[in-house]
């Protein structure tokens, strides 16, 4: 079919999931569905590529990146866990310099923390035997919590502090509007956030968020950083969110587990997803 002459076409916006596990690596039988790889998240608005995280799927999906020309694209971290940043070493486009790779951090607490350092701290002998300055294409750059952080392509990139050790950073992409946020790591109970949290995620088309426990476990696992599914669910009826997404898998949590938490999920909000290794999510 022809298009008609002035018709609009719409820019492509969606993010893609190549690792939806927390805390470790998981492969095995058990995690074959939905995946065992640690988080990292492919963002596309229009021409511009966003990474958020850069945790063991980033192997894969550098390797997808490296089929094509080189680019320029952003890297987001929602903090520096190992889980979130393991990949990096992995992560091709970083150590061929005709790519350009921005990394950006703003969760950090203490002043004399940086990025780079934290880099450098995971890549050098005897830990790794590549250094840090072998990171060809790799710079750097922070913010605080609660910036937007500065664009000229048509995409919004608003930034939130959220609860977990040593801090996190959820992060809200507007674009064409359509919106994604992301809200993990992060634990549930502090006053502050959990009233801010409604509005930073509202009318959300899509919200992926920290549900690793149950509320049957979390008594178990109180100040470790993680929420539940029910409280994703509950954050998304507040905000108006159209759909969660339920993210960042216990380690011990089987297929036919997040089977059960999903249908669970979408019993009390229609249209809950449970995140999987490959998923496309379209606003």
């Amino acid at each position: 079919m022809e298009r008609a002459e002035g018709e609009m076409v719409a820019k492509p916006f969606y993010m893609r999931v190549w690792g939806a596990r927390g805390s470790t690596p998981t492969p095995g039988a058990s995690t074959l569905r939905y995946g065992g790889e640690t988080t990292c998240f492919e963002l596309r608005a229009g021409d511009a590529l966003v990474m958020i995280d850069c945790g063991s799927g980033a192997r894969n999906f550098g390797m997808e990146i490296c089929k094509f020309k080189p680019i320029k694209f952003d890297l987001l971290f929602t903090h520096t866990h190992l889980d979130h940043i393991c990949g990096l070493p992995f992560f091709k486009p970083v150590f061929y310099p005709d790519f350009e790779v921005t990394a950006w951090a703003g969760h950090f607490q203490d002043d004399s923390t940086n990025l780079d350092d934290i880099v450098s701290r995971i890549m050098s002998p005897p830990i790794f035997p590549l250094a840090a300055k072998s990171l060809k294409s790799l710079s750097y750059k922070t913010f605080q919590t609660g910036d937007v952080i500065p664009r000229d392509d048509g995409l919004v990139i608003r930034t939130m502090r959220l609860n977990h050790p040593g801090g996190a950073c959820g992060y809200r992409f507007e674009f064409d509007g359509k919106v994604i946020c992301i809200i993990t790591d992060h634990e549930h109970g502090d006053p502050e956030t959990d009233a801010a949290l409604p509005d930073f995620v509202r009318n959300a088309d899509i919200m992926i968020y920290d549900a690793m426990f149950t509320d049957e476990e979390y008594a178990n696992y109180r100040g470790w950083g993680h929420s539940t599914w029910q409280k994703g669910v509950e954050l998304a009826v507040a905000g108006g969110v159209k759909v969660p997404v339920l993210f960042h898998h216990d380690p011990r949590r089987s297929d036919d587990e997040l089977d059960e938490i999903g249908m669970a999920a979408a019993s009390l909000h229609p249209g809950t997803l449970v995140a999987s290794e490959g998923m496309i999510l379209r606003p």
